[in-house]
């Protein structure tokens, strides 16, 4: 039987779920012995398989049309999706600026900000991806295992790891959704 295929992703977040997941520490190599680890932000691949993976994973949540692609596109390509931490099960902290408006946001970034220089100016290059509200990752694309936290536990990231590995379905709760 083949290894399954595993991809991940990040987007509109911190990066902290990815080094949470560096945290399972010397248990990464039972997960590279059980799978078949692909595209993810820290190997040279960069996007899940064409012809597809068996579990995706995505942390960070969704705030611009590029994050929407993103989503979509390891939707498209994988057997199960895994929203990890609170950016993507929830929003998350980035989902503080749904307080304001997309242009306010923008002006405070490239205009107001203390550091800007007095030739500051909002970008509006074709190429940039257009902002949007941020949203959980389920707002936009079915997702099939949420794993909170900021950023979840690593023993938790292991536990679900391991699980899809054998190609059982997680069961979280009790203390794999607390910090131990």
């Amino acid at each position: 039987m083949a290894k399954p295929k595993i991809s991940s992703d990040w987007m509109c977040g911190c990066a902290g779920c990815h080094m949470s997941l560096l945290d399972i520490d010397e248990r990464i190599l039972t997960i590279a012995e059980l799978t078949d680890i692909r595209a993810t932000p820290i190997t040279d691949l960069k996007e899940p398989d064409e012809s597809g993976v068996d579990v995706g994973i995505l942390e960070g949540g969704i705030n611009n049309t590029a994050n929407e692609e993103v989503a979509h596109r390891m939707r498209k390509r994988c057997k199960l999706l895994v929203a990890l931490g609170d950016c993507a099960v929830f929003g998350g902290v980035p989902a503080m600026r749904n307080f304001f408006t997309i242009e306010e946001a923008l002006r405070r970034a490239y205009v107001e900000t203390e550091s800007t220089d007095s030739e500051g100016k909002i970008p509006s290059d074709p190429e940039l991806a257009r902002m949007t509200r941020v949203r959980a990752i389920h707002e936009v694309v079915p997702v099939d295992i949420f794993l909170p936290g900021c950023p979840p536990d690593p023993d938790a990231i292991f536990y679900v790891l391991s699980e899809l590995a054998q190609g059982r379905k997680p069961e979280l709760k009790g203390d794999l959704l607390h910090w131990r």
